[in-house]
């Protein structure tokens, strides 16, 4: 008799487990990438008043959540999480609008090489494809205009294509037309840039006024960004490029390097912020979507479309604070008869002649 209990006993764990097992959990969100509307209203919101929640794509995360509560210190309101804001986005009356794509958007469009060698011999560095050339525009995800847009293939987009976009300040890489340095703005003087490169932002103030907020990639291990207070030493537009492999991977130059032409994939993008720190500003980028994601080689990088919009609030000669753990000192090695051993730099005598750090060069 105690079989037949036995294996009925298990039978009905077996059929309460697989229930359970097949119940279905809602959750929270839907699943990415579908965007969640009052997010995406949110972000748009966030980004006109240039609290950049980095890339538009209609999902909760690090960047909108830290926009919001900086947005909301600024505005003098208490700092909540995304679920629980009471802002008014009123101004956001839709949170999508069409562009059509234009014959006169091809010339931003074309072959991009991916070694720098085979760069360095173009006049220009453009969008790889229309679906780049729309994302950059938009401020969004690929992600989220091949959602939104289905079932249009965005690998196929040609001119007369009409298709649906996140409703923000267009980012218009033709009205870029000077090349170099941006005119000095007076007024503009006592402003003052903070950077955190912990928390990967910059914010611009207007004494204890926060002005704006932009996500960054700052540099981190042994081309970290520097803390320290800086000044702006110039504001170029459309600047070339010096790839030195030697610099990106040591900070120390070379004679082997390639000189990279303008352009929306140029490696500091459309905006050159320079500091009175050999070697370091705030630029754009060719990687708009690893915004805050990976690392610089020292530089501080944020999208085309935020840095393009900072410009129009700073000017040369401002102060920059940049906060943040130093660069680690790399370890260095010297020839002996033996197998060679890591010294530690407190550890190095001190040499007969002036020695300096290649980082301090």
């Amino acid at each position: 008799m105690k079989y037949p209990v036995f294996t009925f006993a298990l039978t009905l764990l077996f059929a309460l487990a697989s229930a359970s097992a097949t119940e279905v959990i809602p959750a929270p969100y839907p699943k990415a990438p579908e965007p969640v509307e009052s997010i995406l209203q949110l972000q748009i919101f966030l980004d006109t008043q240039l609290f950049g929640p980095g890339k538009v794509d209609g999902r909760p995360g690090e960047f909108t959540t830290k926009a919001l509560k900086r947005y909301q210190r600024s505005q003098g309101l208490p700092e909540t999480e995304l679920e629980t804001h009471s802002l008014d986005l009123s101004s956001v009356s839709q949170n999508y609008t069409t562009y059509t794509i234009r014959q006169e958007d091809l010339k931003f469009v074309g072959d991009l090489p991916s070694q720098p060698s085979a760069q360095s011999k173009k006049k220009y560095l453009p969008y790889d494809s229309l679906l780049e050339f729309l994302t950059e525009r938009f401020h969004c995800s690929p992600d989220l205009l091949e959602f939104i847009n289905q079932p249009m293939k965005m690998s196929a987009l040609k001119v007369g294509d009409v298709v649906k976009v996140p409703n923000v300040q267009p980012f218009l890489i033709e009205e870029l037309t000077q090349i170099g340095s941006l005119p000095e703005v007076p007024e503009y003087l006592t402003r003052v840039i903070k950077i955190d490169t912990k928390e990967k932002l910059l914010g611009l103030y207007e004494g204890e006024k926060m002005l704006a907020s932009l996500p960054i990639t700052p540099g981190s291990g042994y081309l970290a960004t520097p803390p320290g207070t800086w000044r702006i030493v110039g504001i170029a537009q459309l600047p070339t490029f010096r790839w030195d492999k030697s610099v990106l991977e040591y900070g120390v130059r070379s004679s082997d390097y390639y000189e990279l032409p303008i352009g929306p994939n140029n490696p500091v993008g459309v905006m050159w912020i320079g500091l009175n720190k050999p070697g370091i500003g705030v630029h754009g980028t060719n990687s708009p979507q690893s915004i805050g994601r990976s690392s610089s080689h020292g530089c501080m990088r944020t999208a085309n479309w935020d840095v393009v919009r900072l410009t129009k609030q700073i000017t040369k000669g401002m102060t920059v604070i940049i906060e943040g753990p130093p660069p680690i000192p790399r370890p260095v090695y010297v020839k002996a008869e033996a197998e060679p051993e890591e010294i530690l730099p407190a550890e190095i005598p001190e040499p007969k002649k002036k020695f300096k750090w290649f980082w301090k060069r």
